[in-house]
């Protein structure tokens, strides 16, 4: 069972190493796992960049070109959402604690678009509460690449020698 495994794993990596594969995959896996869908992302960076380290940088700009406008998706759906509720109601959603925070940081909270769990649906939140669209993704993309930044380099450290 783990030679199938190994041998299942190594086939991975040579596909992912083939440059225009790789990166296609960390696009789209980028910008799916940026939406509300529940996938991780840093893995396929991981991969590609073990496969082929010279794939480092364009990796990380792909993945956070991905990323971002996954977030930005995730905006639009959440400026729809509140649009949708304004008309069903016919009035303004209710603007409890966690929304005021919101509002009074205004798009540098997408800075934090980058956590587990609550970064996606922080864009969302950011187009429910309408706020200004290209710093809102000026701020994920700024967030998206760090994290990726740190995050392989760091996987790399921990699992260093050839792919």
């Amino acid at each position: 069972m783990e030679a199938h495994l190994e041998s299942l794993l190594r086939s991975l990596l040579m596909i992912l190493a083939v440059p225009e594969v790789g990166l296609i995959s960390v696009f789209l896996i980028s910008l799916v796992s940026a939406t509300l869908l529940p996938l991780g992302s840093e893995p396929a960076v991981f991969l590609v960049v073990k496969a082929d380290p010279t794939l480092f940088w364009p990796a990380i700009l792909v993945a956070t070109l991905g990323n971002t406008i996954g977030g930005a998706i995730s905006w639009w759906m959440g400026y729809g959402a509140e649009a949708a509720y304004e008309r069903a109601t016919r009035r303004k959603p209710p603007n409890p604690r966690l929304l005021a925070w919101f509002s009074q940081f205004g798009a540098k909270t997408c800075l934090l678009s980058w956590l587990p769990v609550i970064g996606d649906p922080m864009c969302a939140l950011a187009g429910w509460l309408r706020l200004p669209f290209w710093p809102c993704v000026g701020y994920m993309a700024v967030g998206k690449f760090i994290r990726y930044m740190l995050m392989t380099a760091a996987l790399m450290w921990v699992f260093p020698g050839s792919g």
